[in-house]
């Protein structure tokens, strides 16, 4: 059971900054004949956005939901039987191992390529739980993959399940986060909000984010405003992760199948010089009513190699980003807190600085 936090953990009301300009979440209609178009675009300009149609049983979201408020509702005791979060487990407070905490529960699972990979699922107490996890997953897995590969079909990328691929490897690094945000009645009280995740980015591929009515969840948009994402039972969230970023093609250009050859020795995507952007967000919360998110994160082999290919690098242009491997990026995220931005360190010098001069541009114009 969480406790009453101290006063420093409470953000005031005052303090947001938010953004009356904002048109809104884009939504994407996953059956529409322009939803590729949409889809690239919402990546490009948010790195965010709300599917619909997505064809996932309503009813299977309901058992796990209610499996898992079950979950959360024992004892701490039964609950750390999940094993302390390091990162895989259940956490309380603590959100790795860097100094960032929030008002929240957690049970952060790894994915192998068939299901869930956690000793203590395996108890046939855990049966009812087990089983609701891997139909949730299984599903997720299928509607992140539709989406990348309308995304690589959208960015004339050949063949059509290039970025798929990665999230469907035997190897494949993917998760399941299923995050609790208890009410607070102090904070309630006192009409604040409180941090429940700290801002960040998603280092994956892809994130599916799923959560109960309680609002609670906001992105960051270019000027660092912040605004609200209000919840929908009826879809799903989308975020483009850090790694996805990365990888993705130029306007107008397509891998040659002679190019795909080796995948371990290359990565067969290259750099957009940041076209599709990951999107900053955070959770506060208000203490009146729990939360509870579902998010599967899509991601590729450890051993994958996210590196430009020279011949597909527009003329005059240069990759942002030095070559690395996802193992080495996940690695550098584990030792950052939350607000870090990962991928600098990956960025090469003199894109950083032209970076800050296009900010500056942005900002200029907006004044």
């Amino acid at each position: 059971m969480l406790k009453s936090p101290p006063p420093t953990r409470v953000l005031t009301m005052a303090g947001l900054r938010e953004n009356s300009f904002f048109p809104g979440v884009p939504v994407i209609t996953l059956s529409d004949p322009d939803a590729e178009t949409l889809l690239v675009r919402a990546c490009e300009d948010l790195g965010f956005f709300r599917v619909t149609n997505h064809g996932i049983p309503m009813e299977l979201i309901a058992r796990l939901e209610e499996e898992i408020m079950q979950f959360f509702a024992r004892p701490a005791a039964e609950k750390e039987l999940a094993g302390k979060a390091n990162p895989f487990g259940y956490g309380c407070k603590s959100i790795g191992n860097n100094g960032d905490v929030g008002w929240v529960e957690y049970l952060l699972m790894e994915i192998t390529s068939k299901s869930l990979s956690m000793d203590f699922l395996m108890k046939p107490s855990a049966s009812s739980l087990r089983s609701a996890l891997n139909d949730y997953i299984l599903e997720m897995r299928k509607l992140a993959c539709q989406i990348l590969e309308m995304m690589a079909h959208g960015l004339g990328i050949e063949p059509r399940d290039a970025f798929s691929k990665l999230v469907m490897d035997e190897e494949s690094d993917s998760m399941l986060r299923v995050n609790y945000y208890p009410p607070c009645p102090m904070i309630q009280e006192q009409n604040r909000f409180m941090t429940g995740f700290g801002e960040h980015t998603d280092p994956q591929l892809i994130s599916v984010l799923r959560s109960n009515e309680t609002a609670g969840l906001e992105i960051s948009l270019r000027d660092g405003s912040w605004v609200p994402v209000l919840p929908n039972r009826e879809s799903f969230f989308i975020n483009v992760g850090d790694s996805l970023q990365v990888l993705c093609l130029l306007p107008n250009q397509k891998i040659k199948k002679e190019l795909i050859m080796g995948r371990r020795l290359v990565l067969f995507q290259v750099l957009t010089n940041g076209r599709f952007r990951s999107v900053r967000h955070r959770v506060l919360t208000k203490g009146l009513k729990s939360r509870v998110s579902m998010i599967y994160f899509g991601g590729p082999p450890p051993g994958e190699r996210l590196a430009p290919l020279p011949l597909l690098v527009a003329e005059g242009e240069q990759s942002q980003y030095r070559e690395f491997t996802w193992h080495e990026y996940k690695s550098c995220a584990y030792k950052t807190v939350l607000a870090d931005s990962r991928l600098d360190q990956f960025q090469k010098r003199d894109c950083i600085a032209e970076r800050s001069d296009d900010a500056l541009d942005f900002f200029a114009k907006r004044l």
